[in-house]
């Protein structure tokens, strides 16, 4: 649900966007990975993306060499955490961010459901989209909750840690 709304965001935003996920297995709580390209021109590049711009997890057990293939030294890693960035700086020379996204969801009656922080907190550590435009999705997108959404996603790119400011 996260990557349908980052892209549909990246969209609202006037970007061209190419969304396509792939399910570990066939039951709920499985991992998912899902993969969003965004240009300013149409995306003619069918392949699967091969050095991330930028890498989010939801559950740092999850991270790892498996994960961080094909990683650069400019690939952000945002990790739902309790733990600050450099906690997962032996991982790699990578820019690591962390959120605790659960806190924040929690703090706005949201339970564990985190989609909605965790995008707030994209939005900050890559500087896109704006967080306006993220909200107004975020609104529209929610079946329930929606002022509680959009808080979460306000508070996620609040609150999210980085271990290099956005410069770009």
């Amino acid at each position: 649900m996260a990557g349908d709304v980052l892209a549909e965001t990246f969209f609202e935003d006037g970007k061209w966007v190419q969304a396509f996920s792939s399910y570990g297995g066939a039951i709920r709580g499985t991992p998912v990975l899902t993969a969003i390209r965004v240009d300013d021109k149409p995306i003619r590049l069918r392949t699967n993306v091969g050095h991330p711009d930028v890498i989010v997890c939801f559950d740092p057990s999850l991270m790892g060499p498996a994960l961080l293939e094909g990683a650069t030294e400019n690939t952000v890693v945002l990790v739902n955490s309790t733990k600050p960035p450099e906690a997962f700086a032996h991982l790699g020379n990578y820019n690591f961010a962390t959120i605790d996204a659960v806190a924040v969801a929690t703090k706005n009656g949201m339970g564990r459901i985190v989609n909605s922080a965790i995008l707030g907190a994209f939005a900050r550590v890559t500087g896109h989209p704006d967080i306006d435009v993220l909200a107004a999705t975020v609104e529209r997108k929610s079946p329930v909750k929606k002022a509680q959404n959009v808080q979460s996603a306000r508070d996620g790119y609040a609150s999210v840690k980085m271990m290099r400011e956005h410069t770009a």
